[in-house]
């Protein structure tokens, strides 16, 4: 008998009050035609209702793949747990499980990306849940907001505070899902699944074996459906016995905006030259003075804003390769890509699935991070995941939290303040017009990563910007360096509300990262 459905057969199978864990990262493996046909099923006959959700990271976007936003629907979901959520620009208006996790609706979690697989692996195994460090001291501790992201989930905790052996951890109970819908690029006739163009396989075995092993349904999206026995036994990366039902969606995008791009599921190997470099300007300059930060044979995750625009510095400075970048998603090595593309990389290395990448990322095995700050407080904690004015503008925190929990080294980068304008000018950073908000404060609005864990652990801390270079020092936020043109009282001092050291020995930022060439970079 064949597992071959339409999608609006798929969805029929999932019955009210079930939990539905979806793979996907924003347009990545996004199983959007099975989530537009689940809405719809909805509109129609108000069923499935009182669903809760379950996301590792965002299904769907502001972008063009709705995801999540198909069952954002009063009354259809009444939880959703995410490592994190669609998101985009602060001036649109917000995606609609925004409005209704703002509106309580229905009780809405951020959960660190990596935990939430950890969880779902936990279920799979039929144990009782996740014991882990990760989140000690952030807005997932209890002690903090416990993941919750509205009052309604306030109401009924996700995570809690338990002694093991005499040291303090966070619990998270394990997740069992009634239904897991994934993605695929092939499905045979028995249900094996293949990856060939998808830039990605996120935790589709790990969700499929968790819906299965607990008497669940596994239902997987796929562009097309080849005979039996006609796959590759190692091309298969979900064997047919976890699969239930297949749908297939010809005309699924490979991921955000990109119907088929063979570089990025590693099928061909894109000329270097065709990489954009960073135009001139202060971002560049950020970007720069991160990549100085580096050592030749680093193994570098990197997450998005200026971060992103690190390799390709790297490109331009003929250093390529030099270190190899590692995203949550999975990708190892390549060139990460950019703006909605983010998560995916041309000319990887290998792609590791995302739950083996975050255990990589928790347990401190790689180099060092590069990621972006919304905020900075005075003990050198950081804000990545929560603006209270437009929540939606971020995505939560991903896997930032699995990734500083044990990190050796970071180093964050952004402006100094936000809305300044500037530019640059004889090899000097001219300020044209300062900001109004500042981004350096006495206690950020929520806690992402924590500078006092931080010192407590002695990971090394440090936080690029335009203007001028900190690091967290003996648990004191401290300048290091300042860019050439800047007064160090009047745009460093005077445009943050928090107290900042001074190094004694306060240096100048290097001269050749304020000039338009190449700036004969060394690791």
């Amino acid at each position: 008998m064949t597992k071959v459905r339409t999608a609006a057969e798929a969805v029929s199978l999932i019955k009210d009050g079930a939990t539905v864990a979806v793979n996907s990262s924003s347009g990545l493996l996004c199983p959007d035609a099975v989530l537009e046909a689940l809405g719809q099923r909805y509109e129609a006959t108000k069923s499935p209702a009182k669903l809760t959700t379950v996301h590792p990271i965002a299904a769907g976007d502001m972008f063009g793949t709705k995801g999540v936003d198909h069952l954002a629907r009063p009354g259809m979901i009444t939880k959703i747990i995410g490592g994190s959520y669609p998101s985009g620009p602060s001036n649109a208006e917000p995606p609609l499980i925004w409005q209704r996790i703002q509106a309580e609706d229905l009780a809405a979690y951020n959960v660190p990306s990596g935990v939430i697989f950890d969880m779902l692996r936990e279920g799979a195994a039929k144990r009782p849940g996740v014991l882990t460090k990760v989140g000690l001291d952030t807005f997932a501790d209890p002690k903090r907001d416990g993941c919750a992201m509205n009052e309604t989930a306030r109401l009924n905790p996700l995570v809690h505070h338990m002694d093991f052996e005499g040291e303090d951890w966070l619990y998270f109970p394990a997740l069992r899902p009634d239904v897991a819908i994934i993605r695929g690029s092939t499905a045979d006739e028995n249900g094996n699944l293949t990856f060939e163009q998808e830039g990605a396989t996120l935790g589709a075995m790990e969700m499929a074996l968790a819906a299965h092993n607990n008497g669940g349904l596994v239902i997987a999206q796929v562009r097309r459906v080849a005979a039996q026995g006609t796959l590759k036994p190692h091309d298969v990366k979900v064997p047919g016995i976890l699969v239930d039902v297949i749908v297939e969606a010809p005309e699924q995008l490979q991921t955000t905006a990109t119907a088929y791009d063979p570089a990025i599921s590693g099928e061909i190997f894109r000329s270097l030259s065709t990489f954009d470099i960073p135009d001139f300007g202060p971002s560049k300059v950020m970007a720069r003075r991160v990549a100085q930060e580096l050592k030749q044979g680093w193994a570098v995750n990197i997450g998005f804003g200026i971060s992103a625009n690190v390799p390709r510095i790297l490109l331009e400075e003929g250093r390529h390769g030099a270190v190899t970048w590692v995203i949550e998603q999975g990708a190892v090595g390549g060139i990460p890509l950019l703006d909605f593309k983010f998560g995916c990389a041309s000319n990887a290395e290998a792609f590791v699935a995302s739950p083996h990448q975050f255990s990589y990322f928790q347990a401190g095995g790689f180099d060092c991070s590069l990621l972006s700050f919304l905020e900075i407080g005075q003990n050198g904690s950081v804000n990545v995941s929560r603006l209270a004015a437009t929540p939606h503008r971020t995505a939560g925190a991903g896997g930032f939290v699995d990734i500083t929990a044990r990190a050796k080294r970071i180093i964050f980068s952004g402006n100094f303040n936000a809305g300044a304008k500037m530019h640059i000018e004889d090899g000097r950073l001219v300020i044209d017009k300062e900001g109004k908000i500042a981004k350096i404060v006495p206690e950020v609005s929520q806690v992402s990563f924590s500078g006092a864990r931080a010192t407590e652990t002695g990971q090394e801390i440090t936080y690029v910007t335009e203007r001028c270079v900190l690091r967290l020092l003996d648990g004191k936020l401290t300048v290091t360096e300042i860019a050439p043109g800047i007064d160090l009282q009047r745009d460093i001092l005077d445009q943050a509300t928090a107290h900042l050291e001074v190094l004694p020995d306060l240096k100048d930022m290097d001269a050749a990262l304020f000039r338009d060439e190449p700036m004969g970079l060394t690791l």
